[in-house]
């Protein structure tokens, strides 16, 4: 019983009159039973990290990280619970060829187990069991099950949790289940949430005496019975306001509504505008004034599942004073699948600032590809690859030369990006990565604290690429501002703050001609559009086969490129910024692989290698109410 106390978590909890049977079965299942169903509720401490996992807020997932041990703690709180649940990750949140943990009920019995799911959605017991159950039992607040799995566990059914967005799975059991294999996911009341669950290991600061708040937040809003709202609303700081230093900002959202608010950002006006129109909705409203989007510098960002945003002790980012606009709109993007309508909502950021001013002023940076049409995806495409540079030429002309300290980073693209990663190059190696996200998703974009503190110093290289998935199109997705055009870009925050506000860069459009006009040639098209058409439309009368994607994604590995090595002023240092020669990189860093032994197929496992340990989980179907 004692070292069953030592798999917990948090040092209150216990096993307590574990039953144990040993006995050999062909599908490896755990199965507990906890003869306390009454347990207390746990401390906040032991489980800093929550989020709301279904929009009515029925399912809960806290959990903590153990770097040490290299292994997540999971804790589930179903409030209402029937005859089980089934939880997991998967690569882009799908239910096929998923990473499961299942509790279940017969009706009669209560299990608990390791399972995963095929391509068809059918779960399968795992004959490697890596979740490792802590604690089952009732209390007021509903049904609590706590479990663990390490970060990378060798199991080929098995999710490698890393750094980056998970996509996590759920579902409730709404009837007993038989047997495992008999449960389907796509017959189950399921839904999908993104987190970041490898939240980083880093001391908070502490916020000093004279600190004040201030709360940007929308007024009163009727959130739309529609899944998918991004509402807008722009509010000013007081006249005359002298600088500032942000320090933290953290959710401020309205009780109730915590499943429906799913990110949020506040963005400053551009200086040069005297007035912003007042506006209050959908930011994507044809009434919505054009002047709006001129307010996109971020002062803060939040998505479900993140914490407060701390700036290092040394640093905070500047607001108010002659050089910054008064106006800020605030974004909010309500996910409402169950189109619950006339729920009324307040949430917002609250900024946490002091007059006090730090020894630095913080920057946002944007890095990876200019908003542009020539920079595009071919249509029908899984993994395509588009990498934007900041060259070591700008880095060395607008750095200081202690370089500058980027503490956090925030990865964006639209709809079809996949994957993003940034990393530094220095002597044409690849030396330390910014950021990376493999399973990204722009439906969770959030401001993200790094693991420790990244420094680019003058004549280092910036490499931003981004990976697009363009299966379901039909036409090649080229670059812009619009939701269904795409962009490439990681802002980083940093400090001290430097007039290099965006570093980014595009392919040379001279060179991207001379592809339209090879490809026009090739299918017997003598007609140059180039002088008369857009680049878009040039793109979009492209008729896609392997060679022309070939052909272009070479293009985008060897052509010049136009560099934005530009100030805050939105004009590019001097100097000669295009047709620049791509950068060179003869060594990249390897991911980091475990050393994982050879695990036998379980057809070829003999007897003695199916014999578990099973227990037997307390009973929480409606018959025990």
């Amino acid at each position: 019983m004692h070292g069953a106390a030592k798999r917990s978590c948090f040092p209150n909890y216990r096993l307590r009159e574990v039953l144990s049977v040993y006995f050999t079965m062909l599908a490896l299942i755990v199965v507990i039973l906890v003869v306390s169903f009454h347990g207390a509720s746990p401390r906040e401490e032991d489980f800093p990290y929550h989020i709301l996992l279904d929009p009515e807020g029925k399912l809960e997932l806290s959990w903590n990280v153990s770097y040490p041990k290299q292994e997540v703690c999971f804790q589930l709180l179903v409030k209402e619970m029937h005859f089980g649940l089934v939880f997991g990750m998967s690569d882009r949140g799908d239910f096929e060829n998923a990473d499961l943990v299942v509790l279940w009920s017969d009706g009669y019995k209560s299990y608990f187990g390791d399972a995963w799911s095929d391509g068809y959605g059918h779960v399968q017991p795992d004959h490697q069991q890596d979740y490792q159950l802590l604690e089952a039992h009732k209390s007021s607040e509903g049904f609590y099950l706590t479990f663990k799995r390490p970060f990378n566990t060798c199991d080929v059914h098995d999710y490698q949790i890393e750094d980056g967005t998970v996509h996590l799975i759920y579902g409730i059991l709404a009837n007993p289940v038989k047997s495992l294999m008999m449960l389907n996911l796509s017959l189950s009341g399921t839904g999908i949430q993104r987190v970041q669950l490898l939240k980083p290991n880093i001391s908070i600061p502490k916020l000093p005496p004279n600190v004040m708040t201030m709360e940007v937040r929308s007024p009163s809003v009727t959130i739309p019975g529609q899944e998918t709202t991004y509402w807008c609303y722009i509010t000013e700081l007081p006249k005359n306001m002298p600088k500032h230093h942000i320090i933290m900002y953290e959710a401020a959202i309205t009780p109730g509504n915590e499943a429906l608010v799913h990110h949020m950002e506040v963005f400053q006006c551009a200086p040069q505008f005297d007035s912003i129109p007042n506006y209050n909705g959908p930011c994507d409203s044809k009434m919505k004034p054009q002047r709006l989007n001129y307010c996109r510098h971020v002062l803060a960002a939040w998505a479900m599942g993140a914490k407060a945003f701390y700036y290092p002790e040394e640093a905070g980012l500047a607001f108010g004073g002659p050089s910054s606009s008064r106006f800020l709109r605030l974004e909010v993007h309500y996910h409402n699948p169950l189109l619950i309508k006339d729920r009324v909502d307040s949430s917002g950021i609250r900024l946490y600032y002091t007059s006090h001013l730090r020894k630095y002023d913080g920057g946002i940076m944007e890095l990876g590809l200019v908003y542009t049409p020539v920079m595009a995806i071919p249509p029908q495409e899984e993994n395509f690859e588009l990498t934007g540079y900041c060259t070591a030429k700008c880095t060395e002309t607008a750095l200081p030369q202690g370089g500058m300290h980027i503490f956090a980073s925030q990865l964006h693209t639209h709809l079809t990006g996949i994957a993003v990663r940034t990393v530094i190059v220095r002597e044409s190696q690849e030396v330390e990565i910014i950021n990376v996200d493999n399973h990204f998703s722009a439906h969770f974009q959030e401001i993200r604290m790094l693991n420790k503190v990244v420094t680019v110093l003058p004549g280092d290289t910036i490499l931003t690429t981004c990976k697009y998935n363009t299966m379901d199109r039909g036409k090649a997705t080229v670059g812009g501002f619009g939701i269904m055009e795409e962009m490439c870009v990681n802002y980083v925050h940093y400090y001290p703050h430097t007039e290099l506000e965006l570093c980014k860069s595009a392919v040379d459009n001279g060179y991207l001609q001379k592809y339209f006009a090879f490809i026009n040639r090739l299918h017997d098209d003598e007609t140059c559009h180039c002088p008369r058409d857009s680049v878009t439309e040039q793109f979009a009368a492209i008729s896609w086969d392997s060679f022309s994607k070939q052909v272009l994604r070479a293009l985008y590995d060897t052509a010049p490129i136009s560099m934005h090595c530009n100030q805050s002023s939105a004009i590019r240092f001097p100097g000669d910024w295009e047709r620049q020669h791509l950068p060179q990189v003869t060594s990249t860093l390897l991911k980091d692989q475990k050393k994982c032994k050879t695990i036998m197929e379980p057809e070829k496992q003999s007897a003695s290698a199916l014999e578990l340990q099973t227990h037997f989980v307390p009973r929480f179907t409606e018959k025990d109410t």
